[in-house]
């Protein structure tokens, strides 16, 4: 399976966003409260992050989202910023990272991922 690629720099503090899975369903009643239920036993979990990168660091997402992620269609393995365990991720479908440049030598990198069960 691919690796995150070590040469990337950790997320930058106050941009690391995380949000629990998606896990419950509600249907409607005749009377009374909607009655929930759990969906499944397994969601991904979406976290977003902004990392300051240089411009071969840039160079380095870019060939790992095309050409090793094959556009973000291949699952690869990564260390989650915030609990530091090893988990598989995937990059958000639809969303690939993006980048703009910052301070002229530094660039702002998006990215969006998908933490699989």
């Amino acid at each position: 399976m691919a690796q995150w690629p070590a040469s990337l720099p950790a997320p930058a503090l106050n941009t690391l966003r995380e949000t629990p899975p998606n896990n419950s369903i509600a249907s409607q009643m005749d009377k009374g409260p909607a009655k929930v239920r759990r969906r499944t036993t397994a969601n991904v979990r979406p976290i977003s992050f902004i990392m300051k990168c240089t411009p071969d660091q840039i160079a380095t997402l870019d060939d790992f989202y095309d050409n090793t992620t094959f556009s973000g269609s291949v699952d690869f393995d990564y260390t989650h910023p915030r609990t530091g365990a090893a988990v598989t991720a995937r990059f958000k479908p639809e969303t690939p990272p993006t980048w703009d440049e910052q301070e002229g030598v530094l660039y702002n990198a998006t990215i969006e991922l998908e933490i699989l069960p």
